[in-house]
């Protein structure tokens, strides 16, 4: 078996948002490895949303003393991976789609600049599924021969620690996942049908 200093010590860290970050970023760090960000916001709506977010990664990238890549703000391009899907429940196939499409930038970046490794902080969701994340990550990453490094975040109290971090780092914490249709979530059927 492939030890993974064998595939080199960089890692790229897809990051969804600063306050998921501030747990696996550290925690990386500290196994002896060398971390730089990659936020990827296609999928985050609306654009004023996408910054605040952003703003937020800077942040802690310079707390941290890290490199972040801030890939382009492109909705449409996220709305082409997940079209016909609008429909699907929090959770489900638009997810999956979502999360291939965010892990499959993340993989294109990685091979095209070196890094060796690829993780991500979904895992540190309560609202996400671990395995699934871990599985598409393997899937795109196995495609452009980056080597996954499957990491389930949230364990050992990871999401509430998350938390706390970012309170104390004074990050930007949102409340939806970040597209469209998780927006619509926070919208009660009352205020809907006004």
């Amino acid at each position: 078996m492939t030890s993974f200093t064998e595939w080199g010590a960089a890692v790229l860290l897809h990051i969804c948002c600063a306050p998921d970050a501030t747990v696996p970023w550290p925690a990386l760090l500290g196994e002896g490895f060398e971390v730089d960000g990659f936020f990827y916001g296609g999928n985050i709506h609306p654009e004023g949303e996408w910054e605040m977010r952003r703003d937020s990664v800077v942040l802690l990238a310079e707390k941290l003393g890290r490199r972040v890549e801030i890939s382009p703000y492109d909705p449409g391009q996220w709305f082409d991976w997940t079209s016909g899907l609008s429909g699907a429940h929090e959770g489900g196939e638009r997810c999956r789609a979502c999360f291939g499409a965010q892990l499959g930038a993340s993989s294109v970046f990685a091979r095209e600049n070196g890094y060796g490794l690829l993780s991500t902080t979904l895992t540190i969701s309560p609202h996400k599924d671990p395995a699934l994340v871990n599985e598409i990550g393997e899937e795109v990453s196995s495609r452009t021969g980056v080597r996954w490094l499957p990491r389930v975040w949230r364990k050992n109290d990871g999401f509430r620690l998350s938390v706390e971090r970012s309170r104390e780092m004074g990050l930007y914490r949102q409340k939806y996942c970040g597209c469209v249709y998780s927006v619509r979530e926070l919208v009660s059927p009352m205020e809907r049908s006004v």
